[in-house]
């Protein structure tokens, strides 16, 4: 089992719209095939900055790869994402709230068994 961290460092004024894109465009279409959100967190604004970080759970980086894959060949994904974009000004306008996003995977050092995630 492996943990995938995306994270993202954005703007206040950006922060209803995304969280409201995240919830109603990207999370039924990685929910719709296969992928796990164990959570979505944010930070409190500082000094004009909220971090927003989700953690996603996998069996495998493999199984992530084919997830991403059927979620990137998705054309009323796509279309619904690039229609978002078109509505917020466009991908360079985009970049001025969004300061930086990144990914990263993780591995748990504690048993899942002595977590909460022991409950699913």
């Amino acid at each position: 089992m492996i943990f995938r961290r995306k994270m993202y460092k954005v703007a206040p004024s950006i922060l209803n719209d995304f969280n409201e894109h995240f919830n109603q465009t990207l999370l039924p279409t990685q929910l719709k095939y296969g992928a796990r959100l164990v959570g979505r967190w944010m930070t409190k604004d500082t000094e004009g900055v909220i971090e927003i970080f989700a953690i996603w759970e996998y069996d495998s980086h493999e199984e992530y790869e084919i997830i991403e894959n059927k979620v990137k060949s998705d054309e009323e994904h796509v279309k619904r994402v690039q229609k978002w974009f078109q509505q917020m000004g466009g991908r360079e306008k985009l970049k001025e709230v969004f300061f930086s996003i990144d990914q990263d995977f993780i591995e748990t050092t504690v048993p899942l068994d002595k977590t909460i995630m022991s409950h699913k």
